[in-house]
C-alpha cells in the first residue's frame, strides 16, 4: 500500500492542494481504510502529504524555497547515481532503457502526458537501480516524490510539445562507457524539467 501510494505520488497521479479521501483510495485499491491510513501516515513523516485533521489529507504545494531545495539535491544525486551505477549496466539493460526512450517519444507525440510520466520514471530508475535499490535511491525516490505531483500539474498546463528528450544523450553515454557523459545528459534533463517550471511562472 505505502508503494503503491509512493508510486502515484512519484508520477504524478496525486496533485497538490487537492484533498485526498483515506475512502475513496481503499475504494480504489480494493482494501480496507487501515492500511492506506498507516501508509498516509507514512508518506507524512516524509513531508510528502499532510495530514490535517482525520478528513484533512492533502499534498502540499511546492513553494519556491522548497523547490529549490529538491532541484539542489536532484542535482547533486542523481548524476552521481547514474555514474555509480554505469559499470552494472548491461546489454539486456540498455535495450529495456531504450524501450522506455521510445515510449516517451511516442508519449510527446501524443501528448500523453501520463504516459511520459511513468515512462520517464521508469527510464531513470532503470538506470539508478542498475546497482540495487540501496540508500541512495531510496533517497532520490523521496525527492521525485516531493517533485511529481508539481510536474505533473506544469506537463498538463504546458503538454509535451515543449519537452525535450536528453535521454538519447544519456544513452549515448552509457554505449560509450563515458561516466561523466552520462551524469552530465542527467544534470541537463533535470535542468530541462526546472526550466519548464520558471515558464510557468
Amino acid at each position: 500500500m505505502y508503494d503503491e501510494l509512493r508510486q502515484r505520488l512519484i508520477t504524478g497521479r496525486i496533485a497538490p492542494g487537492v484533498g485526498i479521501s483515506t475512502r475513496g483510495l481503499a475504494q480504489q485499491l480494493g482494501v480496507s481504510q487501515m492500511p492506506v491510513r498507516d501508509a498516509l501516515s507514512r508518506l507524512a513523516a516524509e513531508g510528502a502529504v499532510e495530514i490535517r485533521s482525520k478528513r484533512k489529507i492533502i499534498v502540499p504545494v511546492m513553494t519556491p524555497e522548497l523547490l529549490e531545495e529538491v532541484m539542489h539535491c536532484r542535482l547533486l544525486l542523481e548524476p552521481e547515481a547514474a555514474a555509480l551505477a554505469l559499470p552494472s549496466i548491461d546489454a539486456k539493460l540498455i535495450r529495456q532503457l531504450r524501450a522506455a526512450d521510445a515510449a516517451i517519444d511516442a508519449a510527446i507525440e501524443s501528448g500523453d502526458v501520463n504516459s511520459y510520466m511513468e515512462n520517464n520514471y521508469a527510464f531513470h530508475f532503470l538506470i539508478y537501480r542498475a546497482r540495487g535499490a540501496g540508500v541512495l535511491t531510496r533517497m532520490i525516490e523521496t525527492l521525485w516524490m516531493r517533485f511529481g505531483p508539481l510536474m505533473r500539474v506544469v506537463y498538463g498546463r504546458v503538454g509535451t510539445a515543449r519537452l525535450v528528450d536528453q535521454h538519447q544523450q544519456a544513452l549515448d553515454a552509457i554505449v560509450r562507457g563515458d561516466a561523466a557523459g552520462l551524469a552530465e545528459a542527467i544534470r541537463a534533463d533535470i535542468g530541462d524539467g526546472r526550466g519548464l517550471i520558471d515558464v510557468e511562472e
